[in-house]
């Protein structure tokens, strides 16, 4: 029994006992009362009748009218003349008149009231012996009159405390309860803090435990703070913060084979010229502040685009790789106006740059030699010139934006397409399917490399997301095996996407826990408040919510945790290689044990190699997932390339 139907037994019986002992202690005293006063009448009445029939001459038919007249006041349920020998010489006698009244309670309370006696004389000698009983219905009256009173009064009384009981235990539940809800909290390694309430105790216990839940989340944000320092050192240029050579090339290759095919955008690079020559003649410090800068500029252009990263790939190269960029003139012409700025403050610093466009058959080894190729060109042609190679791009499906627009709704109406690829413990069982998409375009099916783009520009990123998310829901009512589904920046941000995933979710209630929903980990940076509106939202309906290509930042999962996230995916440029790495190594193990100290699942993706596998199994994760990750009892067959 809990301890809140506890205090209401005990709060009912205190108050029932109330109520009965002094209901009972009232009808006592006042029965009581009333049957002294009755015997008193009783008596005084027998003593004033036969003074007066002692007065009278004994004349039978005298005496006779003196008791008629007195039992007819009707005060009287007996009287009785007797002479000494005990003969009855009058009577009157009627019964009680309490036909009105509950049986139950008169013999309850039955009244044991002694007749009044006295002696009626007749001169010196004895005359008789007079026994009055005085009539008892208007004291049972009384009595129950009372009685109602008094339950009445009580009845208020008792409903004025059950109120007053009420509010009291609430304002205990309330703490209470939100100690026994941070207490499950912690056991589910979702480490909250309560305000402290006015109760003593509560209050003392409550403070117990935020000091627990503050300190065990400031020792995993530490070891998250940790392992992004690792993170930055082993994936970060030090003196420009953007991603390394190394780094930018495992990223760049990851991009370029992703599984959603999202192999589409632009990538620039820009060089700092004559570089060896300007830091003799404008000092180390000065260079290097440019070069900070630049970092800083670059950065500002990819942030907040979900897939967009920037590096250094030697002293002075940068490359700056924007996937939903389909326009290599329009980011020469921003590069151009973020970069020379900078450059003109130190001095005229050559800055040449060279954008090539991305296209699906794209290959990492040709489009860097094309790069390089521009890049040469640019040089060639002046301190601050541009080359642009808009390559080979295959004849767009449609030519203008209404095109686009219509054939995107009317691929939405018609239903998306949902390709598998498992995601599986490291025993082989399934986690979930990720599930990229595919629109019906003139009559094929098309992958994101060529709507994607148009999607984004023409702001459609929220109803494909709804679109997406309704073609799992009916697969996994179907069959029941649960898919992961990516959620698009734009998408997490839209309040009226959100509202109609919740009714899709009700309509779907079965099909909730099976739904895998992945957000970018830029949301968590740029739009954590959304994501929080999210999962807050979509929690009661039991879909998992988890970060894709998580790398750094790991310093916030204990606040992302809160918000009940269920899952990581570690970056690609983690797994790549990871088996020749101890560094990395080092870095995934450590990731890995936060997660499973904040009991999230960490999911490797991208493993292309059974020595990446057996690595990552070995560290700890919970799930694999990329090209060497196949399994045969959950394939589902890909048809997306038919007609």
């Amino acid at each position: 029994m809990s301890l809140i139907k506890q205090l209401w037994l005990i709060i009912g019986l205190v108050l029932l006992l109330a109520f009965g002992g002094s209901l009972m202690i009232g009808l006592t005293a006042t029965r009581h009362y009333i049957q002294q006063e009755v015997r008193i009448k009783n008596a005084d009445n027998a003593n004033a009748l036969a003074l007066s029939m002692t007065q009278l001459d004994k004349d039978p038919v005298l005496m006779e009218l003196l008791l008629a007249a007195q039992f007819d006041t009707g005060h009287y349920r007996a009287i009785r003349l007797e002479n000494p020998a005990g003969e009855t010489i009058l009577q009157r006698q009627a019964d009680e008149q309490i036909d009105d009244l509950p049986g139950w309670f008169v013999a309850l309370v039955r009244f044991e009231v002694p007749p009044g006696r006295a002696v009626v004389q007749d001169g010196w000698r004895q005359y008789g012996t007079l026994t009055l009983v005085s009539q008892h219905s208007y004291a049972y009256r009384t009595l129950w009159r009372r009685g109602l009173q008094l339950t009445a009064w009580f009845l208020l009384a008792g409903l004025l405390s059950a109120l007053l009981a009420w509010w009291i235990v609430r304002g205990i539940r309330r703490p209470l309860q939100a100690t026994v809800t941070q207490a499950r909290e912690i056991g589910e390694r979702r480490f909250t803090t309560r305000p402290e309430p006015r109760t003593r105790e509560l209050r003392e216990v409550t403070a117990a435990m935020n000091r627990l839940s503050t300190r065990v989340r400031e020792m995993l944000t530490e070891e998250g703070e940790k392992l992004d320092r690792l993170h930055h050192r082993l994936r970060l240029d030090p003196l420009t913060r953007v991603a390394n050579r190394e780094h930018f090339m495992q990223r760049l290759q990851a991009s370029l084979e992703s599984e959603r095919r999202e192999a589409h955008g632009c990538l620039a690079l820009v060089r700092v010229g004559d570089l060896t020559a300007y830091n003799e003649r404008l000092g180390h410090a000065r260079i290097d502040t440019l070069l900070a800068k630049l970092g800083q500029a670059l950065t500002r252009l990819a942030d907040g685009e979900e897939g967009s990263f920037c590096g250094r790939l030697n002293g002075s190269d940068f490359a700056l790789l924007l996937p939903w960029e389909d326009d290599p003139r329009a980011l020469a012409s921003r590069l151009a106006a973020a970069l020379h700025p900078l450059a003109d403050a130190a001095e005229t610093i050559p800055l040449p740059l060279a954008v090539a466009r991305l296209t699906p058959d794209t290959r990492r080894a040709e489009l860097l030699s094309r790069l390089d190729a521009g890049l040469a060109e640019a040089e060639a042609l002046g301190p601050r010139e541009q080359v642009v190679d808009s390559g080979t791009a295959p004849p767009p499906l449609f030519t203008t934006h209404d095109q686009w627009r219509q054939a995107l709704a009317q691929a939405f109406d018609d239903g998306v397409y949902l390709a598998h690829y498992p995601v599986l413990t490291p025993e082989g069982e399934l986690l979930h399917h990720e599930c990229p998409s595919r629109l019906r375009l003139r009559g094929h099916w098309r992958g994101p490399e060529l709507f994607m783009p148009w999607v984004r520009r023409l702001a459609l990123q929220p109803r494909l997301d709804l679109a997406v998310v309704t073609q799992a829901l009916r697969e996994i009512d179907r069959d029941g095996l649960p898919r992961g589904i990516h959620l698009s920046l734009e998408g997490i941000g839209d309040s009226h996407l959100i509202h109609q995933l919740q009714r899709l979710l009700t309509t779907h209630p079965d099909a909730g826990p099976a739904l895998w929903l992945e957000l970018p980990q830029v949301a968590v940076q740029h739009r954590l408040d959304r994501v929080r509106d999210l999962c807050q939202a979509l929690r009661p309906h039991g879909c998992r919510i988890g970060l894709e290509h998580a790398g750094a930042g790991l310093a916030r999962l204990a606040d992302l945790q809160d918000l009940g996230l269920g899952y990581i995916k570690l970056d690609v440029s983690l797994v790549a290689a990871i088996e020749a790495s101890q560094e990395r190594q080092a870095m995934v193990r450590g990731m890995v044990t936060l997660c499973r100290s904040l009991g999230i699942l960490s999911i490797a993706e991208g493993v292309t190699t059974h020595q990446e596998r057996d690595t990552l199994i070995e560290i700890g994760v919970h799930g694999l997932t990329g090209p060497r990750i196949r399994d045969p009892r959950h394939n589902l067959e890909d048809d997306s390339d038919g007609d």
